[in-house]
C-alpha cells in the first residue's frame, strides 16, 4: 500500500489519495453508508477536487465499513409533506450522482456487502464496478411504492441490457457478486472479500500506468457512444486518434518498445 493522504470533505465523505490513485470514501458505516445530504453534497466536491488534480490518474469509489458499500437512502432523513412539484424540485437541486458524468478519468466503484437503491445507481453511473464476493445488489424501489430516483431506470439497461434491467428493476431480485457478473452489472469480483481494496489498488494502478491523455481520450469516447449516433462516434474517435498519434507519450510509447523497457509517460 502506497503512502496515504487523507483529506476529511465532511462527516459523511473523505478522500485518500493514495500515488496516482485516489478514493472517495463514504464514511457512514454504523448506517452502511445510507445516502444523506451531507454524502449528496460531499461526493460532487471530492470528485471534482480529485478530476483537477493533476497528480491522480484513476478514481475510486468504496463505504466504510464491514457492512456495506451503500445500502441507499436513508430512510431516517425525515421530510414534510411535499407535492410532486415539490419533490421534483428539490431532486432537480440533488442530482448528485450525476457529477460523476462530469469526471474525465476513469471512476471505479470498489463494491462489498450491501449496494442497494441509492448505492446501486451510484455504482452503475461509474465506468467500472469491481466487486466483493459479498456483495449484494438491488433496486428495491417499487416495493416502496417509488421508482429508482438518481439513474437507475437509466443506466442499468446500459449496463445489463433492456431485458435483463426490466427483470431487477419490475422485481427488485437481489444478485450476488457472481450472478451479478453473469449479466455484466460487475466486470470484477476480487478473489476473497478481504482483498477488494487491494485488488481494486492494484487494478487501478494498471490503469494508472498507461499513458494519460490516451486514458482520458479512450473513456470520452466509449462514453460517448452510449449518446451518438454511429457516424458521429467514429468522426469522434478519429479526431482523438489523430490527436494523440503525434503526442509525446505516443513517440515515447514507440521507443520504450524498441527498448525492451516500461515507457515513462508524461500526459503529453
Amino acid at each position: 500500500m502506497a503512502n496515504s493522504e487523507l483529506q476529511v470533505v465532511n462527516d459523511a465523505v473523505s478522500v485518500e489519495r493514495e500515488g496516482s490513485l485516489g478514493w472517495v470514501v463514504l464514511t457512514r458505516p454504523g448506517q452502511i453508508n445510507a445516502i444523506n445530504d451531507e454524502i449528496r453534497a460531499g461526493v460532487p466536491q471530492a470528485l471534482r477536487e480529485l478530476d483537477a488534480d493533476p497528480g491522480i490518474r484513476v478514481i475510486a469509489i468504496r463505504g466504510a465499513g464491514a457492512r456495506g458499500f451503500c445500502a441507499g437512502a436513508d430512510i431516517k432523513e425525515k421530510r414534510g409533506p411535499e407535492t410532486a412539484i415539490e419533490v421534483r424540485s428539490r431532486m432537480q437541486g440533488a442530482r448528485w450522482i450525476e457529477a460523476i458524468d462530469a469526471v474525465q478519468k476513469p471512476v471505479i466503484a470498489a463494491v462489498h456487502g450491501y449496494c442497494m437503491g441509492g448505492g446501486l445507481e451510484l455504482a452503475l453511473a461509474c465506468d467500472i464496478r469491481y466487486a466483493a464476493p459479498d456483495a449484494v445488489f438491488s433496486l428495491p424501489e417499487t416495493a416502496l411504492g417509488l421508482i429508482p430516483g438518481g439513474g437507475g431506470t437509466q443506466r442499468l439497461a446500459r449496463v445489463v441490457g433492456p431485458g435483463r434491467a426490466m427483470d431487477l428493476l419490475l422485481t427488485g431480485e437481489r444478485l450476488d457478486a457472481r450472478a451479478a457478473r453473469d449479466i455484466g452489472l460487475v466486470t470484477r469480483v476480487a478473489n476473497e472479500s478481504e482483498a477488494l481494496i487491494d485488488e481494486v489498488r492494484s487494478f487501478a494502478q494498471r490503469i494508472a500506468a498507461r499513458a494519460p491523455a490516451a486514458t482520458l481520450s479512450v473513456k470520452r469516447a466509449a462514453r460517448s457512444a452510449l449518446e451518438l449516433e454511429l457516424k458521429q462516434g467514429l468522426d469522434l474517435e478519429l479526431d482523438l486518434f489523430a490527436m494523440l498519434k503525434p503526442s509525446e507519450d505516443a513517440r515515447e510509447a514507440a521507443l520504450a518498445f524498441s527498448e525492451k523497457r516500461p515507457p515513462n509517460f508524461i500526459g503529453r
